[in-house]
């Protein structure tokens, strides 16, 4: 029995992991790296023996896993250390990882290889990987290679894989929420290794740490300090967050049980459509994927395809490796081992030969096994033999009668990192479970109160069995083991109490019918999924938005309601289902005024979809949300009981105005009733980030820098008001009838335009409704809109004949004009001033939080241009906070950039909502040169947040 102490261990992956050499992280491994757990017959799920291998190559001294060799050089190569250029023609090289190093920078290793990574994840944590796609410049976590061709990347943190290697990938993204396992308050440094840029500066010893060439130096993915592997340890592993610290939402204050929803799922990701490497749960590559990297040609190699289980043939999951024709039988073991990452004895191991019955789908036929002599010996056994017979191995473990197995404890703060003991054939769950309370402290309580738990810590999703008490586990390995190598070096076992985990999760619907009651709710799903009383509740409902919070007790019955709500419509309209995480408000740090981020990916030529992955990584993922998934509602859900916040609008104005108005409707549910209200101007108008001073729109500034902007930003007060379309008459000409309109209310923040203006933008809109594919750049925009109103330029409707208006219940009379616009902020049209900066004493001068609105008109698209142009200012009419404007015909009408044909009636427009708190851009100091453009650290305190 061997015992792991980690009193002082610091962090490495997956959030807090020990670090590599350190008794906590691995006692087995010893000094040499690969030392084998004892005189047993077999390892266990760790890494195996070293240099007793036939053809092993001996590990440096400070190798963690590593089997390196002295190399000849034939191009310029650097340092996977210190990222130099290895001068001279010889370097050492991993085999297994492809690790490159000095050969005095070989003792000062500390990067596991990826072969034991997976033993020194702390607590795993599934990856969310997005669509492919070309990231220049970056490298494979996994592989340590360039990403030259189409690349997959975490959504949550900088994870960087080649497809075929997402089966490798550790488990060890950002934990960004408790769900009931090794939850804990304190936070450690999250260090990701590599993909840093060339400007970035170790935090230790201040000098460069990031490169281009190689996968070098580290980065904390909360905080963002960046440090060489070496200087790592000089660093004190409590993470404080960073510059960011009071906007980012702790993930000890965020709970979410998800135990049968993927990462996706819980950070309401749009999945990806499946393809090559998308297709299973871990991530498995198909078949063929490393063909590419393989040089086949040659007439001294032999290839072949090697599987590692049962799983990877039913799948035809393999990979390709390249060895020569006259290699001995341990020498192809070898290549197929290193082929999976599997550092284990050989001597454990066989290849047994693939028949081509099976690799055709017949699973009835039984493989031969690789025994002595070369592939040239065995492959020329017939004609065509080596084709059918040698195409396809798998390798297999051979029986064993003993394992080392390591358990780990499902609790924190024990004193050790996990225990080692011995199974043998009699070995159960309940057996084992005896033996390892005394040695983690709880012999005192009785073994009933505790489980053994397996965890199987797949690259896409973390999951866990508990193991019945009479299981004979040298059997379960056996099984696991058979279906996949792989699987058992991502396999860990833990000793949990087996206390009753009370299931609560947060469903939440939308898409519903508004204006319905609790109980026509409560009827409408029984009906559409099949709700069940005793598990499901309606914790929450927003009727006039038509959607509900469903409280579900049962995590497949939460399963089952999620897959099938999507799949659902009602009255022809889809229905909206996210898992929803609750947020411990109590539990909030005194500064923390955390922002809340809403994406339209859609907006600012498609840019958005970038930015909701920047703030998601940036961020904690659970306070950035997708709008076009589910609307505003489900952020402000979750964060109506967080005291103090603040709200980050990514789109263009008619995107501000759709949160601004959710924001009105849920302002009386909120713990914050008047959070304040930056924007990132997406759109092509952006005329509220105009006077705002966030600019004209997004031209791919750091996001960094903008959510440091926001930390900084003032508060401002800015008019709201409310348009009334009261029910109109139209009558038939046919039967002499009426047809009523309901009432219709609408909110307004910067403009609302009769006439001309509304009609271009109308016309604007039905052009990108039918070719959206082609509105994917602001300067294509601005381009339609001046065709359009080229269009229109001998376009003459009279409006003032057309229209009545009202101001303070006198009638005023309007001039010749075509167009009439009421105003709320100093810019129109994508950043004119319509109103003009002449004085005029009929008038006062205009602000956004005056309480007053200012009527324009224009005579016609020319006087628009000119306007645009800066060479005329509109017509001024009238002034003040009540209109009230008959339309005697249909008329196109906009809201802040909305358009839509109003029929005849009436509008009243007033000043009825409250002013709503904005944040305006600050000026900001110049950077620094030289300073790295994505460091997050910094030593003085954060500007606290706005509590307005």
């Amino acid at each position: 029995m061997e015992t792991a102490a980690a009193p002082g261990a610091r962090s490495w992956l997956g959030g807090g992991s020990p670090l590599w050499g350190s008794p906590a992280s691995s006692p087995d491994l010893g000094s040499r790296g690969r030392a084998r757990p004892g005189p047993g017959p077999g390892p266990g799920p760790g890494p195996g023996p070293g240099p007793e291998w036939a053809g092993a190559r001996t590990p440096g001294p400070a190798a963690l896993g590593h089997s390196f060799r002295r190399v000849t050089l034939t191009k310029p190569t650097f340092c996977h250390l210190c990222s130099d250029f290895i001068w001279g023609l010889a370097g050492f090289l991993c085999d297994v990882c492809n690790f490159m190093s000095h050969e005095k920078c070989l003792k000062h290793v500390k990067t596991p290889c990826t072969s034991v990574a997976p033993s020194l994840v702390r607590v795993p944590v599934a990856h969310c990987f997005g669509p492919r796609g070309l990231y220049k410049r970056k490298f494979c976590a996994v592989c340590r290679k360039g990403l030259e061709a189409l690349a997959l990347r975490c959504e949550v943190c900088e994870l960087h894989v080649h497809p075929d290697c997402v089966p490798f990938a550790c488990s060890d993204c950002r934990q960004c929420h408790q769900d009931g396992h090794r939850d804990h308050d304190a936070h450690h440094h999250h260090w990701r290794e590599g993909n840093l840029p060339s400007s970035a500066r170790c935090e230790v010893c201040k000098k460069a740490c990031g490169s281009s060439e190689v996968l070098a130096g580290l980065r904390c993915e909360w905080c963002g300090i960046q440090a060489h592997s070496v200087c790592c340890a000089a660093l004190a592993p409590e993470c404080t967050f960073g510059r960011l610290r009071s906007m980012i939402l702790p993930p000890a204050c965020v709970r979410l049980l998800s135990r049968n929803f993927s990462k996706m799922h819980c950070f309401r990701i749009s999945e990806s459509e499946p393809g090559e490497g998308d297709e299973s749960v871990d991530g498995s590559a198909p078949a063929g994927g490393l063909a590419k990297d393989v040089l086949a040609s040659e007439s001294s190699k032999q290839t072949l395809k090697i599987f590692d289980g049962s799983d990877a043939v039913q799948r035809n999951h393999f990979r390709v490796i390249s060895v020569p024709r006259l290699a001995r039988s341990e020498e192809v073991l070898e290549a197929a081992l290193r082929a999976f990452y599997i550092t284990e004895d050989p001597r454990d191991f066989e290849l047994q030969a693939l028949p081509s019955s099976v690799q055709t789908g017949d699973t009835g036929g039984q493989g031969k096994v690789r025994s002595g002599g070369t592939l040239e010996e065995e492959g020329s056994r017939g004609p065509g033999a080596r084709e059918a017979s040698l195409e396809a191995w798998t390798i297999r473990a051979l029986p064993r009668l003993e394992e080392v197995l390591k358990i780990y404890p499902a609790w924190l703060k024990v004193g050790v990192a996990y225990v080692s003991l011995r199974v043998t054939p009699q070995s159960t769950a309940r057996t084992v479970v005896l033996e390892v309370l005394p040695l983690l402290g709880r012999q005192a309580e009785g073994p009933e109160s505790f489980q053994l738990v397996e965890v199987l810590m797949g690259s896409r999703q973390v999951q866990r069995t508990v193991l019945a008490e009479e299981e004979l586990l040298l059997d379960r390995l056996r099984d696991i083991r058979k279906t996949s190598l792989r699987q058992m070096s991502q396999t860990r076992f833990y000793v949990a109490e087996s206390r009753a985990v009370v299931p609560h999760v947060a469903l939440f619907v939308g898409g519903l019918p508004p204006g319905l009651s609790p109980q026509e709710y409560g009827n409408l799903l029984e009906e559409a999924v099949a709700t069940k009383a005793g598990l499901v509740s309606l914790s929450h409902i927003y009727s006039s938005q038509g959607a509900v919070v469903l409280d579900v007790a049962c995590f497949a019955e939460a399963e089952r309601l999620y897959m099938l709500v999507r799949d659902t419509a009602v009255h022809g309209r889809p229905l909206t289902a996210l898992v929803l995480p609750d947020v411990l408000h109590t539990k909030l740090p005194p500064d923390c005024h955390p922002l809340l981020v809403f994406v339209n990916p859609k907006s600012g030529g498609l840019k958005g979809r970038d930015l909701l992955c920047s703030f998601r990584k940036l961020l904690n993922p659970h306070q950035v949300f997708e709008l076009t998934n589910g609307g505003p509602l489900p952020g402000f859900h979750v964060f109506s009981q967080v005291p103090c916040f603040r709200v980050l609008v990514c789109g263009g104005d008619g995107t501000v105005g759709w949160v601004l108005a959710a924001l009105e409707e849920m302002r009386y549910h909120l713990a914050c009733p008047a959070p304040s209200v930056a924007i990132l101007p997406l759109g092509t108008g952006n005329d509220l980030g105009r006077v705002l001073h966030w600019g004209a729109g997004y031209s791919g500034e750091d996001p960094l820098s903008i959510l440091v902007s926001v930390d900084e930003a003032d508060a401002v007060l800015v008019d709201r008001w409310t348009i009334l379309l009261d029910g109109h008459e139209a009558h038939s000409a046919e039967n002499g009838l009426a047809d009523m309109e309901p009432p219709k209310i609408v909110q307004m923040s910067n403009y609302c335009g009769i006439g001309i203006d509304a009609e271009l933008s109308l016309d604007f809109h039905q052009a990108r409704e039918e070719e959206p594919g082609k509105f994917t750049s602001r300067f294509h925009n601005k381009g339609v809109y001046v065709r359009v109103g080229l269009q229109k330029m001998n376009h003459s409707r009279s409006l003032h004949k057309e229209i009545r208006l009202q101001v303070e219940q006198q009638e005023v009379e309007l001039p010749s004009i075509e167009g009439l616009i009421f105003i709320n902020i100093p810019s129109w049209g994508s950043g004119a001033d319509l109103w003009g900066s002449d004085s005029d004493s009929r008038f006062e001068k205009p602000r956004m939080d005056d309480g007053l609105l200012e009527v324009v008109g224009v005579t016609g698209v020319m006087h628009m241009g000119q306007v645009q142009g800066g060479l005329r200012s509109g017509i001024r009419i009238a002034q003040g906070s009540y209109f009230r404007v008959t339309l005697l015909k249909p008329t196109p009408v906009q809201v802040d950039g909305e358009p839509w044909v109003q029929a005849p009636g009436h509008m009243i427009i007033s000043a009825a909502s409250p002013k709503v708190h904005m944040l305006r851009k600050t000026k900001q100091k110049p950077k620094k040169a030289g300073t790295p453009k994505d460091t997050r650290a910094d030593g003085g305190p954060a500007p606290e947040g706005d509590p307005k």
